[in-house]
């Protein structure tokens, strides 16, 4: 589940963005409480005025685990960060809160792609991301999106979620089962 961001939520997220198996590849990097207040005040501004999308994860108890955002929004492309809380791996909320994030992005939104830049080192990530049925690895398709990416060295890989494909996947999953008779096909 997602909510938009609030300051109530800063002293626990700041909790969970220290630790050391997160904090390496959290965007937002803050090394004090006070400045991860500002931070997220900032962030919570930026929302408002359309300039970024960000949300705090929550678990089945409404308590947050992480965050989701999309930056460096230009046209109708932005970049995703994503980072959930150590004691939180491996439990389902990463996907979730994409698909939550992806189906207010996609129809709430002028956003038709979002740009997943992960860093080749970042195991955890890579192997979250290539499982999302509706990700592609984008670094030949989007080629100057790669490039701009890793214009300081070959540092990252670039993953792609279209619009059209992620709302097509999507409806061709939630389908009902069809029923089937000897004959074949019955609609």
């Amino acid at each position: 589940m997602l909510r938009k961001r609030d300051l109530n939520d800063v002293p626990v997220l700041f909790d969970l963005m220290s630790h050391p198996e997160v904090y390496p590849y959290v965007r937002e990097k803050c090394d004090t409480v006070d400045e991860f207040y500002f931070k997220t005040k900032k962030l919570i501004e930026s929302d408002e005025s359309g300039e970024i999308v960000t949300r705090t994860i929550l678990d089945d108890f409404l308590q947050p685990v992480g965050t989701i955002s999309l930056f460096d929004v230009e046209g109708s492309a932005g970049f995703l960060a994503t980072w959930i809380g150590q004691p939180f791996f491996g439990k389902g909320y990463s996907k979730t809160s994409k698909e939550e994030f992806f189906d207010e992005l996609f129809t709430e939104t002028p956003i038709d792609t979002v740009y997943l830049k992960i860093r080749k080192e970042n195991i955890r990530s890579r192997k979250s991301t290539t499982k999302l049925p509706y990700t592609s690895l984008a670094n030949e398709s989007h080629k100057h999106v790669y490039d701009q990416i890793n214009e300081n060295g070959e540092i990252f890989d670039l993953f792609v979620v279209e619009k059209d494909h992620y709302l097509a996947l999507k409806q061709f999953i939630e389908m009902p089962v069809s029923q089937t008779t000897e004959e074949g096909y019955v609609g």
